[in-house]
């Protein structure tokens, strides 16, 4: 067999799944492989004289000559990964090897393909790292900015938006929205907000590119021409629907998302929308055992958290606190007379009234059937607890009117103050339940007072 015969080798080279280059001292083509052409989407004459840091990813590009400087100093380079922008402007991962021949003057490199898999570890990076941040984050705010964090690692996303969609009330929120030029999603018209609910609509990921708007004509002045951003929407769905999307926004200038970007977010929101709903139902089911269901005042076992971050700071600072125990006298006569619906009723009316009495600071609780505790958190003077009460009695003596019904309640209250009646939340209570029944007992005997 002939081996001066170049021929037969070159059409052998061609029948390689990786491409074969070589690049002269200049940094251009001298000789591509047909294989060039399914990795790069370039055939070879459109390649051969073009420089090879032209078709680099920016952000590889210093890197790469400085890897091209150590292969032309005699150093070869086995394993180098970078990326390539394709004819089509999709991103090609790379792996070459190559080595420097001295005697050709020629960069002799072999270039194969990893896109592929270098999708699915960014698809099984992601589905790890949101999993872990799923669980590792506080609430839903700190999960949304961790989120953010890592799709910032894989693709363009400085402007960033996640929005909730509660289909009983039929509302749109962003409870997070980092944009450099929308500062309010909620707002019609703006790209974000029609994207947003478009994506909910359908159910389906929709991207937007310089002149091409979908199903969004009507946006010609925000997607105008090829410097205009890239927006990616993808919707949050899940097993009772389609409960929020993800918005990603390139800026003007950056590499357009592609059907592989749009595939690596579709990964991320599956598992956004378990987290999502995982920390919903987390926080309704700590919300139901900290407050009251019927009133949606604190119950007894927060009432219990707040009274002891109170008393710590008042020992702390020296300070003064009160704890007020309110009952409503007669209530079960409204429930027999009335029924049990009227009688909820008033406990809601006097929740109300009984929060309009006290500064946002302060706790208003239900700890059970017609007992509620005002909690004043810092108070300066004892006699401040005293004009609390009188407001709140003046408050609940006004008449209400609820169900066709006219009532008038009268309240018992008692008052438990620091330091002056205990120093800890066992003491005050006690104190406060007796002076709530000693006020009681003397409202039913006037007589005797």
């Amino acid at each position: 067999m002939a081996t001066n015969n170049s021929a037969p080798l070159a059409s052998f080279i061609d029948l390689l799944l990786d491409a074969v280059c070589a690049v002269d001292v200049e940094g251009r083509f001298v000789f591509v492989s047909a294989a060039c052409e399914r990795i790069f989407g370039y055939t070879p004459d459109e390649l051969v004289g073009r420089r090879m840091i032209e078709l680099v990813h920016p952000a590889d590009r210093a890197r790469t000559l400085q890897a091209a400087d150590r292969i032309m100093a005699g150093e070869p380079m086995p394993n180098f990964e970078n990326r390539y922008l394709r004819k089509d402007g999709q991103v090609a991962h790379i792996l070459w090897s190559a080595r420097w021949s001295e005697v050709d003057q020629l960069r002799i490199a072999v270039a194969r393909d990893i896109t592929e898999r270098k999708q699915a570890e960014s698809r099984q990076a992601a589905l790890y790292a949101i999993s872990e941040a799923a669980h590792a984050a506080e609430d839903l705010l700190a999960l949304f900015g961790r989120v953010h964090r890592i799709i910032g690692e894989w693709l363009p996303a400085l402007n960033f938006s996640v929005a909730l969609y509660d289909e009983q009330c039929q509302a749109l929120s962003f409870p997070y929205h980092v944009d450099d030029r929308e500062r309010c999603p909620e707002q019609p018209g703006t790209v974000t907000g029609s994207l947003c609910a478009e994506v909910i609509r359908s159910g389906q990921p929709l991207l937007l590119t310089p002149g091409n708007y979908g199903p969004l004509p009507a946006l010609p002045d925000a997607v105008a021409d090829q410097h205009s951003p890239c927006w990616l929407g993808v919707p949050l769905n899940s097993q009772k629907g389609t409960i929020g999307a993800l918005i990603v926004k390139s800026a003007p200038g950056d590499e357009r998302y592609t059907e592989q970007d749009k595939e690596l977010l579709q990964y991320v929101c599956a598992q956004l929308a378990t987290a999502i709903e995982r920390k919903q139902l987390h926080a309704r089911l700590q919300y139901m055992a900290q407050y009251d269901q019927l009133t949606l005042l604190p119950n007894r076992e927060l009432l219990r958290e707040r009274l002891r971050s109170a008393l710590a700071r008042a020992r702390r600072e020296s300070g003064r606190m009160a704890l007020l125990y309110v009952d409503l006298d007669r209530f079960k006569q409204v429930n027999d007379t009335f029924g049990h619906a009227v009688g909820d009723m008033l406990l809601q009316a006097v929740a109300n009234r009984l929060k309009a009495c006290v500064r946002e600071s302060d706790t208003v609780a239900r700890i059970g059937g017609d007992e509620f505790v005002v909690l004043l958190g810092c108070i300066q003077h004892a006699e401040d607890a005293g004009i609390v009460a009188g407001k709140i009695r003046q408050a609940l003596n006004e008449p209400l009117r609820l169900d066709g019904h006219q009532l008038s309640i009268l309240p018992s209250i008692g008052i438990g103050l620091f330091p002056e009646h205990g120093h800890d939340e066992k003491q005050l209570f006690k104190h406060a339940d007796e002076a709530m029944y000693a006020a009681k007992r003397a409202q039913r005997s006037p007589s005797r007072a």
